[in-house]
Order: structure tokens, then C-alpha cells, then sequence
């Protein structure tokens, strides 16, 4: 008895640490610019700072390949305002770069307090069907 109370103790404990450590890891980057990514490469770093500098769209474009919400929201027509974000994090002034971001409809990807439940029941419309979320 006190076995089983013992290995479902420390099953737990192992369950609590491997999520902690794990969200952690996961949560690391955000989109902070002083801490680097757990996909950082330094040529292509290079390449993408490069494209910026010389503000040639086409490399920049195609170095994200079509890959993310962020080839969807940048466009040739507001690149300069993209570069002008990325240069005003670079020099410090997050404030600037935020300004920028929400300009661009550039997000942290960060959820906000909420946003779980009013994207649980997307799909009622108001009145209609027994939502448990919507008040």
C-alpha cells in the first residue's frame, strides 16, 4: 500500500516537472529580439538581415518561403513600414516597434486573457444554440 502511494507520488512530481520544463522550453523565444529562436540558423539570419538592409522584398520573401502568418501580412506595398519596425527594435525603442506591429496587424502570438473561451464557441452565433460561454 504505502508502494503504491509512493510511485503515484513520484509519478506525479515527474508529470509536473516534464510539463514545467517543457513549457518552458516551448515558451522561450516569444518574439523577443535580443533572445535567439530554437530554429536560429546564422545564414539565413544573414541572408534575412541582408534582404532588410538592401530592402529587396523578393529575397525577403522568398527566404520565408510562403511560410507563416507573417507572409500573409507583409506585403511589398508596406515592407518599408516591416523594415522600419525591424529597425526600430534593433536601435531599442520597443514601444516604436509595437506601434509598427499593430499597424501591420502583427501580433506576438500571444493569447490574451479569454481568448480561449471566445474562440471555444466561435461557431454560435448570439441567441442561437445553448453556448455555456457566451453571457
Amino acid at each position: 500500500m504505502k508502494n503504491n502511494k509512493f510511485y503515484a507520488l513520484a509519478g506525479f512530481l515527474g508529470l509536473v516537472i516534464t510539463t514545467l520544463v517543457v513549457s518552458n522550453m516551448a515558451s522561450a523565444y516569444r518574439g523577443d529580439s535580443s533572445v535567439q529562436g530554437p530554429n536560429f540558423d546564422p545564414a539565413r539570419h544573414e541572408a534575412m538581415q541582408e534582404a532588410i538592409d538592401s530592402q529587396d522584398y523578393a529575397a525577403w520573401a522568398e527566404l520565408h518561403n510562403g511560410r507563416g502568418r507573417i507572409t500573409e501580412v507583409v506585403t511589398e506595398e508596406n515592407f518599408d513600414r516591416f523594415i522600419a519596425m525591424h529597425d526600430l527594435m534593433m536601435a531599442g525603442d520597443k514601444e516604436g516597434a509595437q506601434e509598427i506591429r499593430e499597424e501591420l496587424g502583427l501580433g506576438q502570438g500571444h493569447r490574451g486573457k479569454g481568448d480561449f473561451v471566445k474562440g471555444f464557441h466561435r461557431g454560435y452565433e448570439k441567441g442561437a444554440g445553448d453556448c455555456p460561454f457566451q453571457k
